[in-house]
Order: C-alpha cells, then sequence, then structure tokens
C-alpha cells in the first residue's frame, strides 16, 4: 500500500490537466499542434479522436480519485493513456522526428507516474 495518498493526487491532477490542455490545444487546432502533427505524420483529421482519448484517460483518471471503488478505472485511464504516449514516442522515432521527443516522453511519464501510484494506492 502506498503511505502518500497526496502524491497521488498531484501526480494524478498533473496528468489530467496536461491531457486536457493538449487536448484543447488538439480542438483548437493549435500552430504547434498541426505542425508537430504534420511533422510526424498524424493526419490533422485524426486530431479530434486523439483529442478524444486523451480526454477520456483525464476524465477517467479524475473518476479513479473520487472513491476507492473506482480506483480500478484510474489505473485502466492511465494505463491508456501510457499506450497512448508510446504510440506517440513510435510515431516521432518512425519520423525520425527527435527534436521534440522530450514533450510525448514527458506526458508519458507522468501517465506512467499517475499509474504506478494508482496501482500502489
Amino acid at each position: 500500500m502506498m503511505d502518500n495518498p497526496l502524491a497521488l493526487l498531484v501526480v494524478t491532477l498533473l496528468t489530467a490537466a496536461l491531457n486536457i490542455g493538449i487536448a484543447a490545444a488538439d480542438l483548437a487546432g493549435a500552430r504547434f499542434v498541426l505542425a508537430n502533427s504534420a511533422e510526424v505524420g498524424v493526419p490533422r483529421s485524426w486530431l479530434s479522436r486523439l483529442a478524444a482519448l486523451k480526454l477520456a484517460g483525464a476524465a477517467g483518471l479524475i473518476l479513479g480519485l473520487q472513491d476507492t471503488a473506482l480506483r480500478p478505472l484510474g489505473a485502466v485511464a492511465a494505463c491508456g493513456l501510457v499506450l497512448f504516449y508510446l504510440g506517440a514516442l513510435a510515431f516521432h522515432v518512425r519520423a525520425r522526428v527527435l527534436h521534440n521527443l522530450a514533450f510525448p516522453g514527458f506526458f508519458l511519464a507522468t501517465a506512467v507516474a499517475a499509474l504506478a501510484l494508482t496501482v500502489l494506492s
């Protein structure tokens, strides 16, 4: 069992907030999102679906904090985000776009941390 529920709360809320923010940028068609997605070969038509996945992950993380009975939902959401960002890293590597690999890497790290803390709670 985890003995620091504050860590779970902070990391999970940070992960959710980051995903809500980047999903909003996806939906708004932010210039940096459009440039990055074009560079790595993600069609613009995918952006709304990718944003929906990020928002679903964020919602699952937040719901998982509400009650210990919903904690498995938080774990599934975190796992989904981990897989999502592994896919993002794969797109970057496949396209040999390594100069901004830190961004999906950071999102992956927060999702992994949220998953680990959720599983340990």
